[in-house]
């Protein structure tokens, strides 16, 4: 195959894969989807500034570890000691400027781990393409289609696990009230990310039996993750049947609405019909009344935590928001 057949080739086995892992990944945020926006500037910094940062630094910071190990071991001993503080934390400014800046976005520790995913798949997508084409270089179209298989697949949502911690960390540290929290969680997120990433790193390089001890520490890592993420999403249910049966009582929406509100699988059910029945627009505008439930739900839980009176007035707001709109989707 040609150079440009080859780079072709492994974009697209690059690229499949990953957009399947993160329409998996924004499947699971059931209630308050992110914005897409914001998704996709998550996913790009992992894709590109993070890949060349991370390139200059780990080959900046490997120099000194070459001349004192040497060639042959200093290249074995960098990507486990170098590469994962280096990737986790050039990837971890991406969720510390969401924090900073976008705080509003992070309401539940399933937020936290969804932005943190999605810094992962774009890297992982990258540097799945530049060792997809190195592998094809060095060891033909065998080694080539097995690296893609290990890396893309086997392999695939292992920079989404690292990152997703990272994620949590700075999301339980977002709706924390004591200080410590704030300050420690954080820095055990990332620290867990760099640990697995270094795990992973060593094992994969020490090679043979250790393959299957990359296997089990990262998909259990995967599976963790996976319960972690059940368990938020069966939080952020419990918040919205607590906090909206309120809204009941007021009039603000019927109790249907409070059902269907509160139940991923009937509001999707909801939405098909409305489509279905009435149109995109009226199905357009009962997505935004859910999630206006949603955004109220969550609000009132960050007032009773905090009590703060940008919390009061944006729950004054909704409320005024999702009468008109409970209105209108009666009619």
């Amino acid at each position: 195959m040609s150079d440009t057949a080859v780079l072709l080739l492994s974009i697209i086995a690059a690229t499949i894969p990953t957009m399947v892992y993160v329409g998996i990944i924004y499947w699971f945020d059931r209630y308050e989807k992110e914005p897409l926006w914001l998704l996709a500037a998550a996913f790009l910094w992992g894709a590109i500034p993070a890949i060349l940062i991370s390139f200059v630094l780990n080959t900046a910071l490997s120099v000194p570890l070459l001349l004192v190990l040497g060639d042959e071991l200093g290249q074995a001993a960098a990507p486990s000691l170098i590469g994962p503080p280096v990737e986790e934390t050039i990837k971890s400014m991406a969720l510390v400027a969401i924090f900073i800046f976008w705080r509003s976005e992070i309401d539940s520790p399933l937020d936290g781990i969804i932005y943190g995913a999605m810094v992962g798949m774009g890297f992982a997508m990258v540097e799945n393409v530049y060792y997809f084409v190195q592998t094809f270089n060095t060891g033909g179209v065998e080694a080539w289609g097995a690296n893609i298989v290990l890396r893309a697949v086997v392999f695939g949502l292992n920079h989404a696990l690292f990152s997703s911690f990272a994620g949590l960390g700075i999301a339980i540290a977002r709706l924390a009230t004591e200080q410590w929290i704030k300050i420690v969680l954080p820095m055990l997120g990332w620290m867990t990310a760099v640990f697995l990433h270094f795990l992973h790193n060593l094992t994969v390089t020490l090679g043979n039996g250790f393959i299957l001890v990359a296997l089990l520490f990262d998909w259990g890592g995967v599976l963790l993750v996976f319960g972690i993420i059940v368990w938020a999403v069966l939080q952020e249910r419990r918040w919205l049947r607590q906090y909206l049966a309120e809204e009941v009582a007021l009039g603000i929406l019927t109790t249907n609405q409070f059902m269907i509100a509160g139940s991923g699988r009937k509001r999707v059910s909801y939405l098909f019909n409305m489509l279905i029945n009435r149109g995109f627009r009226a199905n357009r505008q009962a997505a935004h009344f859910f999630l206006q439930c949603s955004h109220l739900a969550y609000t009132k839980h960050h007032w009773q935590l905090f009590k703060d009176e940008k919390s009061a007035q944006e729950i004054a707001e909704l409320r005024q928001e999702l009468a008109s709109l409970s209105n209108q989707l009666r009619q």
